[in-house]
């Protein structure tokens, strides 16, 4: 058997009768190759075709090592009370921008007004963004001083 080369990290592991091989990924498929489905040349000669050649018996698994994905860092999106912005313009931004139903709309809007912040929802890093320029925007543009921001989570 040949030495298999390869300019991978990722690897497979090869049972076989007596020990587990870790090799690196493509080598099962390339020794595969090498020798065909039965062999290196044909049935009879030297391959696992049951009729008992030296095969070694060998059974492939393979398996391939991922790197894990690193989950996206969660921003919340704030927005700011002022003593301009008419109440019935920050329910409309939160129903508009944020997707919030009537009922949840008012009571963030009352939760703004009564503690100067509130949460209209949490976001990657950039969605969020885009909503507080949405936001930040739209409020310009009726007038209004109404402040956006975001925080990391």
């Amino acid at each position: 058997m040949r030495e298999p080369t390869t300019m991978t990290t990722a690897h497979q592991t090869v049972f076989d009768a007596d020990n587990m091989t870790t090799l690196p990924v493509g080598t099962l498929d390339l020794l595969t190759a090498a020798s065909g489905p039965s062999g290196p040349k044909g049935p009879g000669k030297g391959g696992d075709d049951g009729s008992g050649g030296d095969g070694g018996g060998k059974t492939g698994l393979v398996t391939k090592t991922r790197p894990k994905t690193k989950k996206p860092s969660l921003y919340k999106v704030l927005l700011l009370n002022d003593d301009y912005t008419p109440m019935e313009f920050v329910v409309l931004v939160l129903q508009k921008y944020f997707g919030k139903n009537r009922e949840e709309a008012e009571r963030i809007m009352l939760h703004v007004h009564q503690k100067g912040v509130g949460v209209c929802g949490v976001y990657t890093f950039e969605i969020a963004e885009t909503k507080v320029t949405q936001v930040m925007d739209f409020s310009r543009s009726n007038n209004h001083p109404l402040q956006c921001t975001m925080e990391k989570e």
